[in-house]
């Protein structure tokens, strides 16, 4: 994504997670310093002879904000750019994959291999973007309130967990610590802790009426520390069976 140029500098963009900066051979810069928006010094890289580009890695723990980048010839400085480096990310869409199977990560056909009592039926996608400018990562992924098996106290227990994200990953066919989510990206993120799972005497079962409820869907990233969340409203039609009822959701 592409931030700013002029002066000294041709080009400045966020690329996946590195910030690149681009320069005419022409200009006599032998130095370029990257500092943060403290002040301090995030990183510095010699030029060499000949080269128009240099790059550096943000990854998923630099301090949000306004960085500014310092051209510099024989030890003074010949030119200065500016650039927001700022994730925000949002939440498009989320499905249980009971309602919506084509849109799993297996296309719905329930495979078992990762564990005996897994079905994609009771997960879920999440669909978010990064309408910013630099790239973040989120840790974790939970639900809090009405659904059949809330990740806090009432259900899978994880929230306070740092051990445990609630995010899968189809390609390690595992649970995944973070996942990376780069500026101008939308990525679809799965549930690993089945919140859509009836289990007896836990969560919110089906009964003999319909009813209705809402639960907040969460997400945790780590720049910035903050949190992205959307609250939803959730039926549950009538049944005799307590894990027999359709669900449907929709948003607040």
């Amino acid at each position: 994504m592409e931030q700013s140029g002029g002066g000294v500098f041709r080009q400045v963009s966020i690329e996946e997670t590195e910030l690149v900066v681009k320069y005419s051979s022409e200009d006599g810069i032998d130095q370029i310093n990257l500092i943060q928006p403290n002040g301090e010094l995030f990183g510095q890289q010699d030029v060499a002879t000949g080269t128009q580009q240099v790059s550096y890695e943000l990854g998923a723990s630099y301090a949000p904000g306004e960085y500014t980048i310092v051209a510099l010839s024989d030890g003074e400085s010949i030119g200065e750019s500016s650039v927001s480096i700022q994730p925000n990310v949002e939440i498009n869409e989320m499905g249980i994959g009971r309602n919506q199977p084509e849109k799993m990560w297996d296309g719905g056909e329930n495979n078992t291999d990762r564990n005996a009592f897994f079905t994609t039926d009771e997960e879920v996608f999440v669909t978010i973007e990064n309408h910013g400018t630099g790239p973040n990562a989120i840790t974790k992924l939970y639900f809090i309130g009405d659904v059949p098996y809330p990740s806090d106290d009432e259900g899978t227990n994880y929230v306070e967990s740092d051990d445990v994200s609630g995010i899968y990953d189809p390609e390690s066919d595992s649970e995944v610590q973070q996942v990376i989510i780069a500026p101008g990206e939308q990525i679809t993120l799965y549930s690993s802790r089945s919140p859509f799972a009836f289990v007896p005497g836990i969560g919110t079962s089906c009964s003999e009426s319909s009813k209705t409820g809402e639960f907040d869907l969460i997400l945790e990233s780590k720049i910035g520390g903050g949190q992205i969340s959307k609250t939803y409203s959730i039926h549950y039609s009538a049944s005799q069976e307590s894990d027999g009822c359709e669900i449907s959701i929709s948003e607040d």
